[in-house]
């Protein structure tokens, strides 16, 4: 009885020096991060060319238990529809306007309707707290953007697919698990393991640095639940920083691609609660086409749970690997090639009404 007391008092003292030590982090001054502003060089995204810029665009909204979402509806000139359409939505702390409109416009182009919206939270849609990657309200955003879809009359509700990239990559094979009448998804260099990444990461980082973020991602936590102003940390910054990416590559390319309106920042709770999200779970349970686009030298996500994720996914698997890192897809000759293998992967399983001579409609730097 004597020992069972000690371990109980034990308990006790160790969730008391918890609560002390959580309690010291939400407010102890000290811990702000430095915000660190893009610096811009001369833009390399390269212009569409004229037949691939996007011919119409609508401005639409949808909500979200009462948080209205900012999105774009593209639809394909000179024909009644009703279309296939693809839905988009963005990477880890992204916005609609850093570069989805550069695969929209090719996508609209072979005849497909295109759907992109920015998450709750972050862009033009509402929500708080701002800058706040909340994966729960962010597969949700994605299941009332498929619904919105699927009730506009130039919408084909059977065939709707997917595209997402890195952490978005996960969410539409997460969805399409969810979601059976989903007709195919493209997930491009997707985060499929959280784990994963996080043991990456920390192999990649001093233990200290990896404390230090540690505890950002519990102070932000922490003022949550008491009711305090977010504590945010930068989505990208410099080599040896503190941010949610520091490689040269994550920062280069979010300085190329966002736009002016960019913030730079997210809530640090993504850094304790990322590495409980697991897509690769899920991908037994997909039963529609799945393109994986792998990049073989991604230094961000490890691919060998992507290359898992096929093999899970079996005959509704078909994958296509790129010699490039995690963050070359987005510009020039790699982007061309993986919209094409896109465009070709949509047109298989969407058959969408091609006319006159927009037959083929690729990147062309």
């Amino acid at each position: 009885m004597r020992i069972v007391k000690w371990i109980i008092r034990g308990l006790i003292i160790l969730f008391g020096a918890a609560c002390v030590y959580l309690a010291v982090v939400a407010v102890l001054p000290g811990f702000e991060v430095p915000r660190q502003p893009l610096t811009r060089p001369a833009r390399v995204v390269p212009e569409l060319p004229h037949d691939n810029r996007p011919v119409s665009r609508t401005d639409v909204s949808f909500s979200v238990r009462g948080t209205a979402l900012s999105a774009r509806l593209y639809l394909p000139r000179g024909l009644s529809g009703p279309f296939p359409c693809i839905i988009m939505g963005s990477g880890l702390g992204g916005t609609m306007d850093m570069g989805l409109e550069g695969y929209a416009a090719p996508f609209q182009n072979a005849g497909f309707a295109v759907l992109i919206f920015d998450y709750r939270y972050f862009g033009q849609s509402d929500g708080e707290p701002r800058q706040l990657i909340w994966i729960p309200d962010q597969l949700e955003d994605w299941t009332v953007a498929i619904e919105y879809a699927r009730s506009l009359a130039r919408i084909d509700p059977a065939r709707i697919a997917l595209w997402g990239t890195s952490l978005s990559g996960g969410h539409v094979i997460t969805i399409a698990a969810r979601d059976k009448r989903i007709a195919c998804v493209a997930a491009q260099c997707p985060g499929v393991d959280g784990r994963a990444s996080a043991e990456m990461a920390f192999e990649k980082q001093p233990i200290g640095y990896s404390l230090r973020m540690l505890m950002h991602g519990q102070r932000d936590i922490v003022r949550s639940w008491l009711g305090m102003s977010p504590h945010v940390v930068p989505i990208v910054g410099k080599v040896g920083s503190v941010a949610l990416m520091t490689s040269a590559q994550a920062y280069g390319a979010f300085a190329q691609l966002a736009p002016d309106s960019f913030i730079n920042e997210a809530c640090g709770s993504i850094i304790v609660r990322g590495d409980k999200y697991r897509p690769i779970t899920y991908a037994a349970h997909v039963r529609c086409p799945v393109l994986l686009q792998i990049c073989q030298k991604d230094e961000l996500l490890p691919v060998e749970s992507i290359e898992e994720t096929g093999r899970i996914l079996g005959p509704y698997g078909e994958i296509k690997r790129y010699p490039v890192g995690h963050f070359d897809v987005y510009f020039g000759s790699n982007r061309e090639n993986c919209t094409n293998d896109q465009i070709e992967f949509y047109r298989k399983h969407l058959r969408p009404i091609i006319a006159g001579s927009r037959t083929k409609a690729s990147l062309t730097s």
